[in-house]
């Protein structure tokens, strides 16, 4: 029993470390890591993604974990040094709601924030930043995403 034990301990504290770096994704098809440009995406995919995004089911899921997120921060005192993976997780659905084409990954540390991944436009790449610093206690954005329009299905 002395000999299974700190081998069963040491294998929960390993899965609690995996589970825990991983980046908050704005859809399925974002790339895993921040360092990842994305793949380009089909106008098929784009559709899903942006339907889903949409859809009012998801909207409400998205405004209910944001309006959580605050509250909690609120009753821990409201200060500006929050949880990595808190802030990580809001940026995520400020983006997602806000650029529901977007195939992006957030990751966060110490309130800075670095987001990966491709959009459709331009002007979705420049929402990112404003969009971020609209969470509290983010201290700053470095934005890695491209600009990678969706190629039609046939062309693929």
């Amino acid at each position: 029993m002395k000999k299974i034990t700190p081998l069963v301990l040491s294998s929960i504290l390993l899965l609690g470390t995996v589970a825990c770096d991983n980046n908050a994704k704005t859809s399925s098809n974002a790339p895993d890591s921040t360092e990842q440009a994305g793949k380009v995406v089909t106008d098929k995919t784009v559709q899903t993604d942006k339907k889903d995004a949409t859809s009012q089911v998801r909207r409400d899921q998205l405004n209910a974990d944001i309006r959580a997120r605050e509250q909690r921060n609120l009753t821990q005192g409201g200060g500006t040094d929050r949880a990595s993976t808190d802030l990580a997780s809001e940026v995520r659905s400020k983006l997602e709601a806000n650029i529901p084409t977007g195939q992006l990954t957030v990751a966060a540390k110490d309130g800075a924030i670095v987001v990966g991944g491709t959009v459709q436009t331009q002007e979705q790449l420049n929402k990112i930043d404003p969009l971020a610093k609209q969470i509290k206690g983010v201290k700053s954005v470095k934005v890695l995403a491209k600009v990678a329009p969706a190629v039609p299905t046939q062309q693929r």
